[in-house]
């Protein structure tokens, strides 16, 4: 009875040294399982991430160049503001580059102003440029896309003045024709400074306006 009473009821057991290391074993399995799992979601959480943002930086910066592209060419026609928009209202400086004119009207002034923007890639930095020129007076360089792998502009000609759009061509194509829509494209990747967002394949962003205000031209 006293042994009883020391050790316990008769035929219990201990938890061995070996079953111990065993139990050990499998929570280390367990917690390094949970470990790899946390890692992995938090790696495709940081690339979804950097994904929708360049792919909301793309969409922004098309908004803006859109916005331009739709308004070339506008003239209030206004005799109390002689203002001349030049012809062609859309250059192509080339592949990569396009020029804007047209007419806004300035509340703050308020009056309406020429405006000429400048939009292009610039290659060293990778960065989409906007450059606005009011009256024949250049403002500061806006980088509006970091990372820009490719910014391409297709102009749609019309080569026999019927008012309809022929052909597609580069800038080097245009010649005497006269432009009447441009198709953008505009790729771009996240920034590589995140190991685990480098194999992300970039977005490219494909629009077209046409030239809404060749018929204010005189």
């Amino acid at each position: 009875m006293k042994n009883q009473k020391r050790f316990g009821i008769i035929g219990m057991k201990g938890i061995t040294l070996i079953e111990l290391l065993v139990a050990l074993v499998i929570c280390g399995m367990v917690i390094a399982g949970i470990y790899r799992v946390f890692v992995a979601q938090s790696k495709a959480y940081t690339v979804q991430d950097q994904v929708v943002e360049v792919q909301q930086s793309v969409r922004s910066g098309m908004e803006i160049l859109l916005r331009d592209l739709r308004m070339a060419g506008y003239d209030n026609d206004n005799l109390q503001s002689p203002i001349t928009i030049p012809n062609p209202i859309a250059t192509p400086l080339s592949n990569n580059a396009i020029t804007v004119n047209y007419e806004y009207y300035e509340k703050t002034i308020p009056q309406y102003q020429k405006h000429t923007v400048v939009y292009w890639r610039d290659a060293p930095s990778s960065r989409m440029i906007r450059q606005l020129i009011v009256n024949d007076v250049a403002r500061p360089q806006e980088t509006l896309l970091e990372n820009v792998e490719e910014l391409t502009f297709d102009y749609g000609v019309d080569s026999n003045e019927d008012g309809a759009l022929d052909n597609w061509v580069f800038a080097g194509g245009v010649g005497t024709s006269k432009v009447v829509a441009v198709r953008v494209t505009l790729t771009a990747r996240p920034v590589q400074v995140n190991p685990d967002v480098q194999a992300v394949s970039p977005r490219t962003l494909v629009s077209m306006v046409t030239l809404r205000n060749l018929c204010l031209i005189k």
